[in-house]
């Protein structure tokens, strides 16, 4: 397997656990009690979207290498 597989298995990873980690700790504007009019009350006050993709970084390095040394593609 080539290096080109294994990137993209990385990114198809980690757009994965993007979107499983994106909900942790977010806090709507109705619940910190802050609506700011003519936005969604529903919409995140502070989503932290930096330290989330540096999260899921890390947690998607070994989940991808899992997933490559699993379908035994580093032995072929």
């Amino acid at each position: 397997m080539g290096w080109g597989s294994i990137v993209a298995i990385y990114f198809v990873v980690w757009w994965t656990m993007l979107f499983a980690v994106l909900p942790f700790g977010v806090r709507s504007q109705v619940e910190s009690g802050e609506v700011i009019p003519g936005t969604e009350p529903g919409a995140p006050v502070a989503p932290n979207l930096l330290r989330k993709a540096l999260w899921t970084s890390i947690v998607a390095a070994p989940v991808a290498a899992a997933a490559v040394y699993g379908a035994g593609y580093l032995f072929d």
